[in-house]
């Protein structure tokens, strides 16, 4: 398979693209017909947000705070206040979870977690390019030390000199 993003060859059962790194999980499922697994928000304690939860912690919340202003009026004392508590903690995770959804809407992402997962029809595969599998080699071969920039202190030491035999001699006269 080729990568959407450079055009790179890949394996067809690689997950990554060996040029770029894009993912190419989903181009590898519409290759073969089967549809990802729809993308489904949690929450902190692992359940799916759901529009129906988060109106319900909505309407919650706004049923404390009401309970809390009706005791405010009627009895006075200091206890309703605790009510508010439930109130606001609840009404901010509705708002959370409302804003969480719609954002995931305007991105396109599938929402509910009914939904099954379905099968592309298969493609004839006229428009993509022929498959292989072969190995593609670089057109550049480089050598050990051709990409590795001189080191800092090259040049800087004195070298010993050698003999004909190949033994080390003194070190260089300075003249």
């Amino acid at each position: 398979m080729f990568c959407p993003k450079c055009g790179q060859q890949n394996p067809d059962n690689g997950k990554f693209c060996r040029s770029c790194g894009t993912d190419l999980g989903n181009v590898s499922a519409a290759l073969t017909g089967v549809a990802p697994t729809p993308a489904v928000m949690l929450d902190r304690k692992g359940r799916p947000i759901t529009w129906e939860r988060a109106i319900a912690r909505l309407f919650s919340g706004l049923g404390f705070l009401a309970v809390a202003i009706v005791l405010a009026f009627t009895i006075g004392r200091g206890w309703w206040f605790w009510f508010l508590l439930p109130a606001f903690g609840s009404i901010g995770r509705a708002i959370a979870g409302l804003v969480q959804l719609r954002q995931m809407n305007r991105g396109g992402m599938m929402m509910s977690p009914n939904i099954s997962p379905t099968s592309f029809p298969a493609s004839s595969g006229t428009a993509l390019p022929p498959s292989q599998n072969n190995y593609v080699e670089p057109d550049i071969s480089y050598r050990t030390g051709d990409l590795v920039p001189p080191s800092v202190t090259d040049n800087t030491t004195r070298k010993l000199e050698v003999d004909q035999e190949g033994q080390t001699m003194t070190l260089p006269q300075d003249r």
